[in-house]
């Protein structure tokens, strides 16, 4: 987005509505009056995810996937981790390592980056050194039960493992050796999270608790949370402050079989031992979710699911920022989302699923939030729009230069909503049919946005991300959108989903979705 565009966004919402936040240009928090229909917005420049590389280099589902300030492990069923360079996304040297015997469910680096720790169904975990890939240690789970994640203390000198049959372990990094271990019941352990400070953790159980544990391995408090299961957890490294208290509380989020995120506030203090107060919950999934993960800076978490989505939450607000779907493969095809992560020192978040694949995604910090603007509100609302509030709307998707044309018409929400492609041309005189497209496509969108039931993502362009009107497969086995495909291979020979290069250029129509697609709108419209 421009810097022009932006400056007419902001004049545009000092307009009449209640007063909310915004980012200026300079960085600066200024107070600006949102527009009435907005109420329920928070309108910030937030990160969109764009897909720029996927690694299809596993012969399995992948489980999991872990950053490091220069590199990216991936885990699998396939018995391998391997190991990536940031700079390129080549693979390293000495990848893939070996040496599990049965399938790698967790892997992590140390805070140095130096050493990578990984653990398998063979009951093992493994130490690795990241510079020439040579393996340090294979450190036996008690009891051989198979051992399903794993993680550093903040200054490396423990690793953390958990296993099947409830078992906990913390290994002394140095020496190799079991420093204390411990036992959650009834349950495999799933999930566990550091603190910051390193003197507590976090486990979670297949039978759904929460359980917090100090460093020298004593239960300190536990929690049901999950009805069905914990998944994962994780810890932000920034604390909240409570300026009424004068406390300072570790946040930490949770997942489960229940198909819930759930936020919580941990407090630990010695006069008062330890607090987990539960915070909110974060919807927006459909199915169980099995990765969470907050950003390096606490702002943001991210989430995978059995539901084939990834969905990026604003910490503080629970609104969702973005909704990925790229893991929904071919037609009906889909994989679970089991694994993603940020990157700690660059705006990448990866995503890994049953589909074999790790996905690569780059967070554009100046890009606005267009997609999450108006999905809450109905037909009524929408048709209620003052012409204030189609100004802000045109800004929102990055049509500021039409706000005065739009002015001079009078073009309130019911005139936007029934705008056509001759009206566009002959009454609003927009010459350009690309830019009459695109306004047509945003209203489209809107017009979406009345109906009752979200659009199914199979009928969603991979590239455009609108309802395909003239789906079309190309070689690479995905549907798209044939304009949309057609002006990507003008340019380039790589497939938009997986970066391959694409075997033939010939499109071939997908009549079977285009009548998928009439049929559910048919039934919408009823």
């Amino acid at each position: 987005m421009s810097g022009a565009t932006r400056k007419a966004l902001i004049g545009m919402l000092v307009i009449k509505g209640r007063l909310g936040e915004m980012w200026a240009p300079s960085g600066r928090k200024q107070e600006t009056w949102l527009p009435k229909t907005w109420r329920r917005l928070r309108f910030l420049f937030f990160q969109m995810a764009t897909l720029i590389r996927t690694l299809s280099d596993h012969s399995d589902d992948v489980n999991y996937c872990a950053f490091s300030s220069s590199c990216l492990a991936t885990c699998s069923l396939d018995k391998t981790i391997r190991v990536y360079s940031l700079s390129d996304f080549a693979e390293l040297p000495y990848s893939p390592l070996e040496g599990h015997t049965y399938a790698v469910h967790c892997c992590c680096f140390s805070p140095s980056g130096l050493v990578l720790a990984s653990c398998s169904t063979d009951g093992t975990s493994a130490l690795w050194d990241t510079r020439d890939g040579r393996r340090l240690a294979v450190l036996q789970q008690p009891g051989a039960s198979p051992v399903r994640v794993c993680r550093f203390s903040p200054e490396a000198a423990y690793l953390l493992a958990g296993a099947a049959d409830g078992s906990v372990v913390l290994w002394n990094v140095r020496s190799m050796k079991l420093y204390r271990s411990g036992k959650v019941k009834g349950g495999s352990l799933m999930a566990c999270a550091f603190s910051p400070s390193g003197n507590f953790f976090v486990t979670g159980s297949s039978s759904g608790d929460l359980t917090i544990w100090d460093d020298k391995m004593r239960c300190l408090y536990n929690e049901k949370a999950h009805d069905l299961g914990v998944t994962c957890c994780d810890i932000s490294s920034h604390p909240v402050s409570d300026s009424e208290n004068g406390f300072e509380y570790f946040q930490m989020a949770s997942c489960g079989q229940d198909n819930h995120i759930k936020l919580w506030l941990i407090l630990f203090a010695d006069f008062l031992g330890v607090q987990l107060k539960y915070k909110c919950t974060l919807i927006g999934h459909s199915a169980p979710v099995l990765a969470c993960a907050f950003s390096c800076d606490g702002q943001m978490i991210v989430s995978g699911s059995v539901d084939k989505c990834v969905i990026i939450y604003e910490t503080s607000t629970g609104n969702t920022l973005h909704t990925l779907s790229q893991h929904k493969r071919l037609f009906f095809i889909c994989r679970y989302v089991t694994t993603c992560a940020f990157a700690p020192c660059s705006p990448l978040l990866a995503t890994g699923s049953m589909d074999k694949t790790v996905h690569i995604w780059q967070l554009d910090l100046k890009q606005p939030c267009a997609g999450g603007t108006v999905e809450n509100e109905s037909k009524v609302a929408i048709e209620d729009w003052s012409e204030d509030d189609v100004s802000a709307w045109l800004c929102a998707q990055d049509l500021a230069d039409f706000v005065g044309l739009f002015k001079m018409n009078n073009i309130d929400g019911k005139e936007l909503l029934n705008l056509t492609k001759e009206s566009l041309a002959n009454e609003l005189k927009i010459e350009s049919l690309g830019l009459r497209s695109k306004v047509l496509r945003k209203i489209e969108e809107l017009r979406m946005t009345m109906m009752s039931v979200s659009v199914p993502d199979e009928f969603l362009c991979p590239i455009t991300r609108e309802l395909m009107k003239d789906p079309v497969i190309a070689t690479d086995g995905y549907s798209y959108e044939r304009e949309a495909m057609e002006n990507w291979i003008s340019n380039r020979r790589s497939s938009p989903m997986t970066n391959l290069p694409l075997h033939s250029l010939m499109l071939t129509p997908n009549r079977t979705l285009k009548m998928a697609i009439s049929r559910w709108l048919e039934t919408q419209q009823k």
